[in-house]
C-alpha cells in the first residue's frame, strides 16, 4: 500500500475514497484554542503516581506516562526495527501478509478497507503480532530477515509485561481492590500481548482524511510509543483534542475491558489518529488483551444496589466479534 499511495501522493489529490464525511474531517473538527486541556502527564517516580492514573482513567480514558522503567534505548531499537520493516520493498513486506479468511490474522496488512457506513478508507498500513505469553506467540509472522528484530521485539516486550503489571496494580488500587485484582481479572500470567506497529505516510489533503477512525480500544490496556509527529486525538466533552506530544513518555489508553470489569467508572477512550502532509507519522501500541476464552465482566465489589452492573460478562472472543461486526453486546 506504501507505494501506491506515494503515487497517490504525487498527484497531489486525495482519491474519493479516503476522504471522510464533513462530521469526520479532522480540519474541520479537531478543537483548537489557545490554552486547549492537556491529557494528563503522570510522573510514575511519583507517590501520588497511583491517584493521578485513576483520576486519569476517569476522567480522560487516557494518559502519557513518564519516569516509567523502559530504557530509552528499548523504545528506539523498537522503533529502528519497525521503520526499517516498512522500508522494506512491497514484495518482501507482502511476505508477512494477513490472511483473515484461511485464519491468519496477524501480520502485515492495510487498513483500505470499508471502516465506516459510508464506506471510507483510513491512510495507513500496518504490522501486528502476538509477542507474549510464548504460547500465543507465532514467529513465522515476524520478519525474519532483518537484523535485530526479534531481539528488539522480545526485550520490548519483556519491559511491557513489567510496566503492566505495575499500571494495572495502581489502577485497581485506584477502584478500592487489591492490588492483583485487575491482572487476575484478565487472566493472570495468559494475558495477551500484542504489538502492533501503524504506519502513516504522507497524505496530500490531511484535513480531509484519518489515519484511523474513532474507536475505543478492544484491549484492556493500550501502552503506546509515538514518533514525535502528532496525530493522536482524542475525544472529550464534545471536542476532539489533539495528544500532545511529550519526548520519552509512552502513552496509556483505557480500554473495553477495564471500562467493564471497573463498571463504567474507568472509561475507555475514544480516540481517532490524523495524518501529516509532509511527514510519515508512526506508532508502536501494545495491546493487552484477556485470553480468547476468558470472561470479563464487572467485579463483583464494584456492582451493588447503588450501582447495578451496567455490562454483561462474557468471553473476550465474544466481546471481540461483536464490536468487529457491529452487534449488540
Amino acid at each position: 500500500m506504501a507505494g501506491a499511495m506515494r503515487s497517490v501522493h504525487a498527484l497531489g489529490a486525495l482519491p474519493p475514497e479516503f476522504s471522510r464525511s464533513e462530521h469526520e474531517q479532522p480540519g474541520a473538527t479537531t478543537f483548537r484554542v489557545a490554552a486547549p486541556p492537556e491529557i494528563p502527564v503522570i510522573d510514575m517516580s511519583s507517590p501520588h503516581a497511583g491517584c493521578g492514573m485513576a483520576d486519569a482513567a476517569r476522567e480522560w480514558g487516557i494518559f502519557q506516562v513518564v519516569n516509567h522503567g523502559v530504557p530509552a534505548e528499548a523504545v528506539s531499537e523498537l522503533q529502528r526495527v519497525g521503520r526499517e520493516f516498512f522500508a522494506l520493498p512491497q514484495a518482501e513486506k507482502q511476505r508477512y501478509a494477513r490472511d483473515p479468511a484461511s485464519g491468519k490474522t496477524e501480520g502485515y496488512g492495510s487498513t483500505l478497507q470499508r471502516d465506516g457506513p459510508d464506506g471510507k478508507k483510513t491512510w495507513a498500513d500496518f504490522l501486528f503480532h502476538n509477542i507474549a505469553p510464548p504460547s500465543a506467540v507465532n514467529h513465522s509472522v515476524w520478519p525474519e530477515n532483518q537484523k535485530g528484530y526479534r531481539a528488539a521485539n522480545e526485550a520490548y516486550c519483556d519491559h511491557m509485561i513489567r510496566l503492566t503489571r505495575t499500571l494495572f496494580e495502581r489502577l485497581s488500587a485506584g477502584l478500592g481492590l487489591e492490588e492483583g485484582a485487575m491482572a487476575e481479572a484478565f487472566g493472570g500470567d495468559e494475558v495477551i500481548f500484542l504489538q502492533k506497529i501503524n504506519f502513516y505516510p504522507p497524505c496530500p489533503q490531511p484535513d480531509l482524511a484519518l489515519g484511523v477512525a474513532p474507536h475505543t480500544d478492544l484491549s484492556a490496556l493500550t501502552v503506546l510509543v509515538p514518533n514525535e509527529v502528532p496525530g493522536l486525538q482524542v475525544f472529550r466533552d464534545g471536542q476532539w483534542h489533539d495528544v500532545e506530544y511529550v519526548p520519552g513518555a509512552l502513552i496509556v489508553h483505557i480500554g473495553d475491558q477495564i471500562e467493564i470489569l471497573s463498571n463504567g467508572r474507568y472509561k475507555a477512550v475514544l480516540h481517532r489518529t490524523t495524518v501529516s502532509k509532509e511527514k510519515t507519522r508512526m506508532s508502536w501500541p501494545v495491546f493487552v488483551e484477556p485470553p480468547t476464552e476468558h470472561v470479563v465482566g464487572p467485579h463483583p465489589r464494584l456492582v451493588t444496589d447503588e450501582y447495578p452492573a451496567k455490562y454483561k460478562a462474557k468471553k473476550f472472543k465474544d466481546y471481540k466479534y461483536c464490536k468487529i461486526n457491529k452487534l449488540p453486546q
